[in-house]
């Protein structure tokens, strides 16, 4: 038996014997949209929570579109000219025009890899397109604070003073705020760094609700649902794609209402219930362009450590082309590494801001306290293993041998796609049975 796990632009190929005991998870197949330019036509013309495009665009001289940075697959190429051709029809200037990549704290997106991102030319032509820079003072609009938790709220000044606040992007699990797009590209991803290390600081992410394909009582959903609030509200296009990376679902529309519905229609294909947990977990970082970093590996790790055993060894295939991330992300591995998962959160729990990229290297801590850590990857430098806090290889092959020579029954589950479905262990209900005689 032949499995391809998505790594890189490609495959990592796994070999199992045909008689394994493999468990693989996978999303239920979804439906695709036959033509998708038509059904971004479709839902420009028909915007969640308003009676047409008319209500939508009347009156506005500018408009500001939140597009996600270069690690989100987002299909760019097919809503961002047929919106911008939408305004230019209502009558907004060219000029007037922004997209603005929604980066948080991460770094710019440009030159080729900005085409890339955009994914058509006649964007780059016709309007404004610049990154958001979390640490420039003077870029950002001070919204006041939360009324719960007290977050200063500081926004992209050109996002905050737009007619038109547009946020876009992909629909799918997110292991800290239940699932991304909608009010999440504006929060943290057109935010201040003091915003962005205030809502993702250790109180936050060590609440056991925010975790994937959550939104009760999670607190980063809670506070990015209240800081769309103290904006003002915004519009959004949301996007859910199948494990090929073609259009299954989209609309636009007020953002929390057309947002929610986007989950809705996920959440049925991306939570999978599995039965039991296994000794050997096998799986990706979902591939290019989330594999690029390490510091997005992390979040193969935890959407899949539901289904680990204790003990067990939950094995990760991530390309690493970029190396680990930033360096404010590597000083943090380094302090895991030096100190432990205890001794590292214990040292974090009581700070009111994260350190730069620190919130991570934390949710890194929530599978290592279950079992042990393989990366597999042959994209980062020896000199950066110590700092992964797991253990290291560049054979998929040789790590899964020797985790299932290790396993007492010889079962394996592999989750090909990574984080874009989450397995979660559900005990089966036992089946009522007549007693004999009756």
């Amino acid at each position: 038996m032949q499995i391809e796990l998505q790594y890189g632009k490609g495959t990592a190929t796994l070999q199992l014997a045909d008689d394994a005991a493999v468990t693989v998870v996978r999303k239920p197949a979804m439906p695709l949209l036959d033509d998708p330019h038509a059904a971004v036509t479709k839902a420009i013309s028909q915007p969640v929570g308003f009676p047409g495009p008319d209500h939508v665009f009347r009156g506005a001289n500018s408009a500001c579109i939140a597009v996600c940075d270069i690690t989100r697959p987002v299909p760019n190429h097919l809503f961002l000219r047929p919106l911008i051709e939408s305004l230019l029809a209502d009558g907004m200037q060219r000029n007037n025009i922004t997209v603005l990549v929604a980066t948080g704290l991460h770094r710019p997106n440009e030159g080729a890899e900005l085409a890339e991102l955009i994914g058509d030319p006649w964007v780059l032509d016709n309007v404004t397109v610049a990154n958001h820079f979390a640490r420039n003072d003077a870029d950002h609009v001070n919204l006041g604070t939360t009324a719960t938790r007290g977050t200063v709220v500081r926004l992209d000044r050109r996002f905050v003073e737009a007619d038109l606040r547009i946020a876009t992007g992909l629909v799918e699990p997110h292991f800290m705020a239940g699932y991304s797009g909608g009010r999440k590209v504006i929060a943290p991803g057109l935010a201040h760094a003091e915003t962005i290390t205030t809502f993702h600081s250790a109180r936050f992410m060590a609440d056991p609700a925010a975790t994937s394909c959550n939104f009760v009582d999670n607190p980063l959903h809670e506070e990015q649902l209240e800081i769309v609030r103290m904006l003002g509200g915004a519009l959004a296009v949301n996007t859910v794609i199948d494990e090929d990376r073609r259009l299954s679902f989209i609309n636009f529309g007020e953002i929390l209402q057309s947002h929610q519905m986007a989950v809705d229609y996920v959440d049925g294909y991306c939570r999978v219930f599995v039965p039991r947990r296994f000794h050997t977990v096998v799986t990706s970082a979902a591939g290019y362009p989330l594999d690029k970093t390490y510091y997005q590996t992390v979040k193969g790790m935890v959407c899949a450590m539901d289904i680990l055993e204790p003990g067990g060894d939950l094995i990760i295939v991530s390309e690493c082309s970029e190396g680990m991330g930033s360096a404010e992300f590597v000083a943090a591995q380094q302090r895991l590494a030096d100190l432990g998962p205890d001794v590292f959160l214990s040292s974090i729990l009581q700070k009111s801001h994260a350190d730069i990229d620190e919130w991570q290297t934390q949710m890194q801590t929530k599978p290592m306290q279950v079992g042990r850590i393989h990366l597999v990857t042959d994209g980062l430098p020896a000199p950066d293993h110590s700092s992964t806090g797991v253990n290291v290889t560049s054979s998929l092959q040789a790590a899964v041998d020797a985790s299932l020579s290790r396993s007492p029954d010889q079962s394996i589950a592999v989750i090909p796609e990574g984080p874009y479905v989450v397995p979660f262990f559900r005990a089966m209900e036992p089946v009522a049975r007549p007693l004999p005689g009756t």
